[in-house]
């Protein structure tokens, strides 16, 4: 067997592990609200909304106000069905591999864990 064949042997079977664990998880989405829960938004991985529910309060913001919101939501909704999507797929793919299939994952930069940044870049 060739490198080629290898790796399409891995491929193939990458895409039998993420097919049966999707069927024992269900779908994986994301959801989020505004903070006054006038806005409420739900989202596959990677993809658009599926559900936009807007309450009657939400309409006293205006057009641009409320379009905004949804977008502020929608974007919230989306990182968190990437971080579903990331947390039910771990066993099985790399974040690598699920930004590639267009999941958005999670930004894993070191200097984050501890806040907006390095200690050594605050004031002393």
């Amino acid at each position: 067997m060739d490198e080629v064949e290898r790796v399409a042997r891995r491929v193939a079977d990458a895409e039998r592990a993420i097919t049966d664990q999707l069927a024992r998880t269900g779908p994986l989405v994301g959801r989020a609200s505004s903070p006054d829960g006038a806005v409420e938004v739900v989202t596959a991985p990677g993809g658009p909304p599926l559900e936009v529910r807007i309450s009657r309060a939400a309409l006293s913001m205006g057009a641009d106000g409320l379009a905004a919101e949804i977008l502020r939501v929608a974007e919230r909704a989306a990182a968190a069905a990437g971080a579903v999507a990331e947390r039910a797929l771990a066993g099985v793919a790399e974040p690598g591999g699920l930004v590639e299939a267009g999941i958005p994952v999670a930004d894993r930069r070191d200097d984050e864990d501890f806040g907006d940044g390095s200690y050594l870049r605050g004031t002393r």
